[in-house]
């Protein structure tokens, strides 16, 4: 676990910036050395919270619904009424449809005992009789299509409106919850997994609260009442009927636990991926620098690896659930037909009875069927709120937006700390500070200083209140300011006091102007300015094109470092603060400017209560108190007369600095080639500021992505995916071939007229074995398809992660400068549109081809049966048609807004909590939430205004079929009356061709994801296109080359790419000779690192070149060339490794032994401290 100022400095949990004597590292001193010597002990990675989201349960399924208004529960009250009306039209089409096969059948008894005997008739009575139950059907089942229609509308209109709404509160809230959260929660819990949490995570929480619960209430409602029907018509047969019920309630049971499990924990293993993704693509300078790419593209597969396994691993369990489900309910239908026929042949039941019966329950059946992969959807859900919702309930024992404490009209400054104890949330069990007590006056500059570890920047921490001291046995601890303890202050108040400069400073992705803005929001234009002048930034930012509009890019990565410190001091001293807290406020500065403004901070000084933590001690020897604190106490305190003439641990200090200045030598070290440490960090550039004039974006065109592109990048599953199409072929075929089995057993009715029982009984057999059969095949060919296509679409969704994490990696330096490629927006893509591309491959390719060869086959089973009638029900067809048409044109053109929204509102998300202790020092956490709600309001109003399409798009879809099957009923009627046609062929065409067009409208249900998936695929394939503008060359030796160490720069001209019109380096000469030292010096913005970063070939010069011994290195592979290169830069990035790991990836390109590594700790004087750990070079950063 990585101390709070690590964690805060960096922009996830996982990246280190290491600095030297980094105060946050408590030390427990295992011998006397050197004051300047860092000694460590073993750091006690602590549990987790309670609380924390990895343990949390999935929620109850209404919880998902808490954060709704009353408007909105009174919205979705109505939607759950349309549903159930909804659900209801499921009855009373089976008791409409039974009571009209009573008549047919009734009514092709006469007609087949008229045709046995010639001379008989069929009764005037008999047909007019007939002809009325038609016309009965038809206007009742239109008037349940029309109930539909208006319920289907309202139902899912109602739970979408009330979804968006919900769904842009809860990712308002879990934003909110984020940045309200006390720091040592944060030292907890780890953040670089927070853009997949603000991604994928709440994308799954809002399907399980959207239209998918008004689906799902309409397949249980149907369950219920038609259950319910079938008992109040024939309770005998209805149980017969149920008997494989608890089976199938136990399959899906079982299968939805399964899924649940596995659910979360591919949540977990995904969000292990993305902290490794954030880790990386945060630090790639220096993962690009040693070579780095391929190591961290394979440690981010083996996490990928384990995610495949898993959801694989749910496939199989899902595909077995299911495949015997449909086996039950074919079964079923076998058993309940045969026991049935008997009940008629015995007159306990006449042929409308057993039909309705039979009717409802099969739909019973089919409807709790159908609602099994909605609980699916549901138990993902609740995991992820599960996540989601802890953290919103969390109570931050320090909450900067609470209106609690008390707001002092004055402050003169005056701090106190008495009897202060205090332990890191992180490390329980090492006190840092033990027994602190300390006395502040107001308007005093009092210098904090001494060894790693004994508490300084602990004790700026606690001052801002980013912790609470602990009470432990201590009678009396308190920090005061003007006598008050400032935990009865409020915490906004006492941060809004206090001016904080600290050692990196962090930027936001957003004009000069409104970064200095941040200290005081109600800061004019002119004070702004003013705070520049006394920061010593005025100049160089009127330098810029765009002055104070110019933008910095993400985390001031556009400015040199000199140019960010400036900024932000100047953006602590725009709020004007009584007290400043200086965390090396300098140390980033070059000579000229570091005098320059560390005269404006002792002018600024004046008249403030100024804390420094001070390394470099010449920068203190003017402040009026001088502490030295040792083992969390103080150890002696004065002037720096009087702390030099005691000749203590001050002295030592300050001697140690002295003696390693003058005894300075250059390093000899293993046999580097070349080897140049810049005074700049390598992600530092000389004013490279980027303005909106002036910055090539890159136009983010929805590329049209098409199923073969995608399915050819999943050509090595080619079998896999040949035998799901096969598969869901045959599930396809499975309902068509259900009507035909359907009318054959209605065809076995007509034999009561012969009062031949077991010719009626025999006939039944074999139908009944047909059902058994087509039950095998389709439980069969449900678990083969549902496990193939998961197997298939895992491995595209590994292979696309890896592809596209591995595309980013290689992409040039320039790439990542450009605004919309930092860090959030790239780790967003990875989780979300890799996660989206599935919509568009898997089971949902499976639920195409079973809908297509559903209506392929009914429609060709209508035409062979009876055209005519066949013709007249297809006519219903270019609606179905054409409402799918728009449903996918609204869900494309809304797509690509809505995601543009997200991906910015994340980016700005994953940027404010990445540098919490900078936002929460300024108290901007307030800010950085309005600015994220106002980024999200553009999609929740697309999506508000387009739920009434959807809606009523999909409401003709459902409701079509009833239509369509009262004419094909009516007309089918009709033929049966004149004699053309045998009534059990109204039953074979009717249910295939309803059967076909009623799959087109559940395939709807998925289009969203559907088109999301293609879409998602499109940008990731245009990603995966894009050549990085700095490569290999095309021809290269493959001769192993080691320079001498020969550097020359020839007539370079460059420009940072974002920023063109602004000249760096305008022709220069310089050569570097073998074994020389050459020390780059200049004011910020002179090209010192820019000098750097060519040489390592992050950038390309405009013209001139840069060359090797001779050699452009333009002409060299880029891992021959940065292999001769080592390079040490001010903020330093170590990874989530051992440190042993970490020296070894100085070298990439081979193994590096054990012994080499603790030869190079030796060189760089750091193998003591190493050798002190309990784990040594096995600890873990």
């Amino acid at each position: 676990m990585k101390s709070p100022k690590e964690n805060g400095s960096s922009n996830g949990v996982m990246v280190t910036r290491v600095r030297s004597l980094d105060e946050d590292e408590v030390i427990t001193p295992q011998k006397k050395g050197s004051p300047l010597e860092p000694e460590f002990t073993k750091l006690t990675k602590p549990k987790k919270e309670d609380s924390s989201d990895d343990s949390a349960p999935p929620v109850a399924f209404f919880k998902l619904f808490r954060f709704s208004t009353s408007s909105e529960k009174f919205i979705l009250f109505i939607g759950l009424i349309s549903g159930i009306g909804c659900g209801l039209c499921t009855p009373a089409n089976s008791l409409l449809y039974g009571d009209l096969t009573g008549s047919m059948v009734d009514f092709g008894t006469y007609a087949g005992i008229a045709s046995m005997n010639e001379s008989a008739t069929i009764p005037p009575e008999v047909v007019q009789e007939f002809v009325d139950a038609i016309v009965r059907f038809a206007i009742g089942i239109s008037c349940v299509g029309a109930v539909m229609l208006v319920c289907t509308y309202i139902s899912i209109t109602t739970f979408n409106y009330a979804a968006q709404k919900q769904i842009f509160r809860i990712r308002s809230l879990f934003l909110q919850s984020a940045l309200l959260q006390d720091i040592g929660w944060y030292d907890l819990n780890q953040t670089g997994d927070f853009a997949s949490r603000m991604t994928e995570d709440l994308n799954k929480l809002e399907e399980g609260i959207g239209e998918k619960v008004a689906m799902c209430e309409f397949y249980l409602v149907a369950f219920i009442s038609s259950i319910t029907l079938a008992f109040i018509k024939g309770w005998e047969l209805t149980l017969i009927c149920l008997v494989s019920l608890p089976i199938t309630l136990l399959f899906v049971g079982i299968t939805t636990r399964i899924a649940s499990a596995l659910s979360r924990k591919e949540l977990e293993v995904y969000g292990q991926a993305g902290s490794i993704a954030e880790e990386v693509l945060s630090s790639i300078r220096t993962v690009v620098a040693f070579g780095g790419e391929s190591k961290e593209v394979d440690r981010y597969q083996v996490n990928l690896g384990a995610a495949k396994d898993n959801n694989i691993k749910r496939g199989f369990f899902s595909g077995l659930g299911f495949g015997g489900l449909w086996f039950c309910i074919y079964s079923n239908y076998a058993f309940s037909f045969w026991y049935a026929v008997g009940l008629v042949i015995e007159n306990k039941y006449d042929v409308s009875t057993m039909f309705t019966v039979f009717f409802s329950v099969m739909m019973a059946s089919m409807n709790i069927g159908m609602s099994s992969p909605y609980f699916e959807t549901f138990s993902i859900s609740k995991g992820a709120a599960a996540k989601v919702f802890s953290l919103i309930d969390r109570i931050s024992p320090i909450n900067s937006m609470s209106p609690d404490g008390k707001h002092p009209s004055s402050i003169n400054g005056s701090i106190e700390f008495k009897n202060i104890h205090f332990k890191y949330p992180s490390r329980p069990d090492v006190k840092v500070l033990q027994g602190l007590n300390l006395t502040i006056n107001p308007g005093e500059t009092v210098a904090l200083v001494g060894s790693s570890g004994c508490g300084k920047s602990t004790c700026v921490q606690l001052i801002q209140r980013f912790y609470d001291p602990i009470q432990g046995s201590i009678i009396m601890f308190q920090i005061s300011l003007d006598g008050e303890n400032i935990k009865n202050l409020n915490v906004a108040w006492l941060r809004s006091n206090i001016g904080v400069v600290g050692q990196e400073p962090i930027l936001f992705q957003t004009t000069i102007a409104e970064n200095i803005r941040f200290g005081n929001e109600q800061a004019s234009m002119d004070e702004i300015i003013h705070s520049a002048k006394e920061a010593n930034a005025h100049d160089f930012v009127s330098k810029l094109p765009q002055g104070y509009d110019t933008l910095v890019g993400e985390r001031g990565a556009q400015l040199s470092g000199g140019q960010k410190q400036r900024i932000a001091i100047a953006r602590a001293l725009v709020r004007n603060p009584h007290i400043l807290l200086l965390d090396e406020a300098t140390s980033a500065l070059d000579t000229s400017s570091e005098a320059k403004v560390q005269a404006a901070l002792d002018k600024a000084s004046t008249g403030r209560t100024t804390i420094i933590v001070a390394h470099r001690l010449s920068t203190i020897r003017q402040a009026d108190k001088i502490v030295a604190l040792s083992d969390g106490q103080v150890a002696e305190q004065g002037t720096h007369e009087q702390l030099m003439a005691l000749k203590g641990q001050y002295h030592d200090l300050v001697m140690a600095q002295v003696n390693s200045a003058n005894q300075d030598e250059p390093m000899v070290g293993r046999p580097r080639h070349l080897s140049m440490t810049s005074d700049k960090s390598v992600e530092e550039d000389d004013i490279r500021s980027i303005t909106k004039s002036v910055v090539p974006k890159e136009t983010e065109q929805e590329e049209k992505s098409s199923m073969m592109e995608v399915l050819r990048l999943n050509k090595q599953e080619w079998p896999y995916i040949m035998i799901g199409c096969i598969c869901s072929i045959i599930m396809g075929c499975a309902f068509p071939i259900f009507a035909v089995l359907f009318g054959e057993i209605l065809g076995v009715s007509i034999l009561r007229c012969l009062d031949d029982a077991s010719e009626i009984r025999s006939k039944t057999n074999i139908y009944c074995l047909y059902f058994v059969i087509a039950g095998i095949v389709v439980g069969l060919a449900t678990f083969t398809q549902i496990y193939t296509f998961t197997l298939a679409g895992e491995k595209l969704t590994m292979r696309l992660r890896k592809l596209l994490f591995q595309a980013m990696v290689h992409q040039e330096i320039a790439w990542f400068d450009e605004g919309n490629n930092n860090t959030g927006a790239l780790c967003a893509k990875l989780s979300g549109d890799t996660s989206s591309v599935q919509g568009a491959t898997g089971q949902r390719l499976g639920t195409i081809f079973s809908s297509f060869s559903t209506l392929v086959l009914g429609v060709t089973l209508s035409l062979y049966y009876e055209w005519r009638l066949g013709l007249a029900t297809l006519a219903f067809a270019p609606i179905i048609l054409i409402s799918h048409y728009l449903f996918q044109f609204m869900i494309k053109n809304g797509q690509q807004a809505n995601q543009e929204t997200l991906e910015k509102a994340t980016k700005l998300a994953v940027e404010a909590v990445g540098n919490i202790r900078t936002v929460a020092g300024l108290g901007r956490e307030k800010a950085f939430h309005d600015d994220y709600r106002k980024e999200l309001l553009p999609g929740l109003k697309l999506g508000l205004r387009n739920t009434h399409f959807r809606g009523i798009v999909f409401a003709i879809a459902r409701s079509i079929s009833f239509f369509a099957f009262a004419a094909c009923m009516y007309y089918g009627g009709q033929l049966v009356k004149d004699g053309d046609m045998p009534y059990a062929n109204v039953f074979k065409v009717a249910n295939a061709l309803i059967m076909g067009t009623t799959s087109i409208a559940n395939a709807i249900a998925f289009a969203p994801n559907f088109e999301k998936g293609l879409a998602a695929a499109g940008r990731i394939f245009k990603l995966l296109g894009r050549k990085p503008k700095i490569m290999d060359p095309t021809s290269y030796t493959m001769e192993k080359w080691v320079t001498s160490g020969n550097v020359e720069y020839s007539r370079v001209e460059f420009s940072y790419p974002t920023r063109e019109n602004t000249r760096v380096l305008r022709g220069l000469n310089l050569e570097v000779r073998q074994g020389q030292t050459v020390a780059l010096v200049g004011p910020s913005g002179c090209g010192k690192s820019t000098c750097i970063q060519l040489l390592e070939r992050f950038y390309d010069p405009m013209s001139g070149s840069v060359s090797l011994d001779e050699r452009d290195i333009s002409s060299l592979t880029m891992s021959s060339l940065r292999s001769q290169l080592g390079i040490v830069s001010q903020e330093p990035v170590l990874f989530d490794r051992t440190i042993a790991d970490n020296i070894a990836y100085g070298d990439n390109n081979r193994e590096v032994s054990m012994n080499e590594i603790i030869q190079a700790a030796k060189e760089a004087n750091i193998h003591t401290f190493i050798s002190s750990l309990p784990l040594v070079s096995n600890t873990s950063l």
